[in-house]
């Protein structure tokens, strides 16, 4: 089915199946939370990681939706921990509830899978009036990672177990704006552009996994930060293309990854132990890959790191 299915170094491929990257791994006594849970390869995602036995705690817009991803795993997999939140990321305040009931309940985070998003919507603004795709695909991921960072600290401390952080980007950050991140236009409506603005939020999770290597390793921590491509997959992340997604719909099948290897990078870089101790790095079809020279810019991601800070007070 898949043309380009050559392994790489790690022994897996671009046809690897999340199911396969992670057979025999034992996460049992791991905590993970996955944000956009409750479709596409983030429930694949879940379902996987509670597979291989980690408590998931699956961050969704929608509850409903959350509710019956949660018991088509449980039929499956009646062993299954699983739990669902409400969380929107394009909210400040959502975002900020989650985490805080999120640590009232006195859970330890092991695994942080900023893995939710939209793509290439028309302009919009979000509630804290940020670019909506920058909002959503960044800020919010940004703001929850700093407020659960501490227990994820705690709980690596105490586990002695390595902590890992997993941006979900895409190969879209090569098609971002010509200078990386606009920051003095992200809410500029007269030159937005909805790919390259989708692209530039994607470059944003790669910086900002960089970013997050760089502070995790002078403090100390033993967390890693990692960002990957999971593939091109036909979900609903197509829905704003009209004809594009009619497209997706008609073709995918053909040439797309299906959801269980679109799955595939992220339970790799969450659970293999080929990925300890690795961190800052950027993964493609389960092999370490490389991205632009925006994606390496260590002064581009410190700036990005204080104009998001900036932005999150």
């Amino acid at each position: 089915m898949w043309p380009f299915n050559r392994k790489g170094p790690s022994g897996f491929s671009s046809s690897s199946t999340a199911e396969e990257v992670t057979a025999g791994i034992d996460a049992t006594g791991l905590t993970a939370i996955v944000t956009g849970a409750s479709s596409g390869i983030g429930s694949e995602t879940a379902r996987v990681l509670a597979l291989r036995g980690a408590h998931v705690v699956m961050g969704v817009r929608n509850l409903t939706a959350a509710k019956q991803v949660q018991q088509s795993i449980l039929k499956d997999n009646p062993s299954a921990k699983l739990d669902a939140m409400e969380l929107d990321l394009s909210s400040m305040e959502s975002v900020k509830k989650f985490a805080s009931q999120y640590k009232s309940s006195g859970r330890p985070l092991n695994i942080l899978i900023n893995n939710a998003g939209i793509m290439a919507c028309p302009f919009t603004l979000s509630k804290d009036n940020i670019e909506l795709q920058f909002a959503t695909n960044h800020i919010g991921h940004f703001l929850l990672t700093n407020l659960l960072l501490d227990t994820m600290k705690k709980t690596s401390r105490q586990s002695k177990r390595e902590g890992r952080i997993v941006n979900v980007s895409s190969e879209a950050h090569r098609f971002t704006y010509s200078e990386g991140i606009r920051f003095d236009k992200i809410n500029d409506e007269s030159s937005y552009h909805s790919w390259r603005a989708y692209g530039q939020s994607k470059l944003a999770n790669i910086l900002h996994a960089n970013q997050l290597t760089t502070l995790l390793k002078e403090d100390g921590a033993d967390i890693t930060a990692n960002s990957l491509h999971p593939g091109t997959i036909a979900t609903n992340l197509f829905r704003h293309m009209g004809v594009a997604n009619g497209i997706v719909n008609a073709i995918g099948r053909l040439v797309l990854k299906n959801v269980q290897q679109g799955a595939a990078t992220t339970c790799y870089v969450a659970l293999h132990p080929q990925v300890k101790g690795v961190s800052g790095k950027y993964f493609s079809d389960s092999n370490l890959s490389k991205t632009t020279s925006h994606g390496t810019d260590a002064d581009l991601a410190k700036k990005l790191w204080d104009f998001s800070m900036n932005l999150i007070k």
